[in-house]
């Protein structure tokens, strides 16, 4: 195995691929990147047995000899970022040790077989479709705030694709509050698909989508999600559970319902929040005709008001609320007016943008 490549061309695919290598494992070949070169294509792949990536990259050097070999990742993004802009690195498989020189830079590397490195099995059948990777982040953008972390409950530590005939749909919830968005569009299938992608896979596929006007294909399968585009090729394992049916969470009939500033919203949550309390962040909205009223106090009896203008006509209500849940759902929106169906105090409560977009959040309110 015997290569050259550009600094710069080298660092981009090996940046995402080593994001999937986990620094502690317990066999020594997951701390490695597999490098495989096949003519003038180099394919680098890092896995953890649950998301696998592929990234590749076309070589300038026709004096290239193919191979293949695993090499630890860590050292090789640490010398690939320590070597100056610009440089070119010559790659040299020579007795099991990988040999690397840049100017006059040298660096001796160990190796383990190729052979031994693990791989995802090829997802058997399922459904295929394309997108436009744009489109697929920002379904995952808008949502992934409302995914569980460690939760008991496998399921929710993850995200739900749906996909039918036109249309997908990600869902996300951790039991508090819940984030969905839809994408509609050119998307054929033979059968409907319902999977739940784990935490790491969701997270380190939004890192990859970056060429938002290029094509992503994604495959779902039984056991596995694939997205494949021109520079990777990314598979991670499902989560295999049954998710929440979100379709009752949402809120159906809202009698009331408020209109305000998205900006203006967000900018006096976060400045209450400031003195809410640290552990349960719960704040209190109090409405009424054309006005939201926003406390928050803590143990130390200190308190913080802020007041909005908004659109609404009807009754007046107190409702509490985690402010951190808010604050994310503002984040996510992108409108200029931010739209809360209410019915009272102990209902869930519908945030969505005022000019639609595709995107509803629903979350659960709070005893104060």
């Amino acid at each position: 195995m015997k290569f050259s490549i550009s600094r710069e061309a080298l660092i981009k695919p090996l940046n995402l691929v080593a994001g999937v290598v986990e620094r502690r494992q317990t066999l020594p070949i997951l701390a490695n990147v597999q490098l495989v070169l096949n003519g003038q294509e180099l394919a680098l792949t890092g896995t953890d047995l649950e998301v696998e990536l592929i990234g590749r990259v076309h070589l300038d050097d026709v004096s290239s000899e193919s191979g293949e070999i695993t090499i630890p990742a860590r050292k090789l993004v640490d010398i690939c970022k320590a070597l100056p802009d610009g440089s070119d690195v010559k790659f040299q498989l020579d007795d099991q040790k990988l040999i690397l020189k840049s100017g006059r830079s040298r660096f001796q590397l160990s190796t383990l077989p190729a052979n031994d490195f693990p791989s995802v099995e090829q997802a058997k059948g399922g459904q295929s479709f394309t997108l436009k990777q744009g489109e697929l982040k920002r379904l995952i953008e808008r949502t992934s705030f409302a995914m569980a972390q460690q939760d008991v409950r496998y399921y929710l530590n993850g995200m739900l694709f749906e996909v039918t005939n036109g249309q997908l749909r990600v869902v996300a919830t951790d039991g508090h509050r819940l984030a969905m968005a839809t994408f509609q569009g050119d998307i054929a299938v033979d059968t409907a698909a319902h999977v739940i992608v784990p935490r790491k896979g969701v997270v380190e596929l939004a890192r990859l989508l970056i060429n938002e006007d290029q094509d992503a294909e994604v495959i779902v399968g039984g056991n596995h999600i694939r997205v494949v585009t021109a520079d990777f090729t990314f598979t991670s394992k499902l989560i295999d559970g049954k998710f929440p049916d979100y379709d009752r969470v949402l809120p159906r009939n809202s009698t009331k319902v408020v209109l305000g500033s998205r900006a203006e919203l967000k900018q006096a949550f976060a400045r209450t929040a400031i003195l809410s309390n640290e552990k349960y962040r719960g704040i209190r909205m109090l409405l009424t005709s054309g006005e939201l009223r926003i406390i928050a106090n803590n143990p130390e009896q200190e308190e913080a008001e802020e007041t909005v203008a908004v659109d609404y006509q009807g009754d007046s209500l107190e409702i509490g609320f985690n402010v951190s849940y808010l604050l994310d759902v503002l984040s996510a929106i992108h409108g200029e007016s931010a739209k809360f169906s209410l019915s009272d105090a102990n209902s869930s409560t519908l945030i969505e943008e005022a000019e639609g977009g595709g995107c509803q959040y629903v979350v659960m309110p709070m005893r104060l």
